[in-house]
């Protein structure tokens, strides 16, 4: 299986950079966080939709 392709990431991978729209700052975009200690990223699938 070729990396990146269908595959889980692991402990330790770095995340790829994106720009995502915020509700209430704009776009934010990942590498703006680089050198911080810690930085959770969490997806809702679904939330606040009728799917």
């Amino acid at each position: 299986m070729e990396k990146g392709k269908d595959m889980p990431a692991q402990v330790g991978d770095t995340a790829p950079d994106f720009t995502l729209p915020s509700v209430s700052e704009g776009d934010i975009t990942l590498s703006s966080y680089k050198g911080e200690k810690h930085v959770v990223l969490s997806f809702h699938v679904f939330d606040f939709t009728s799917g």
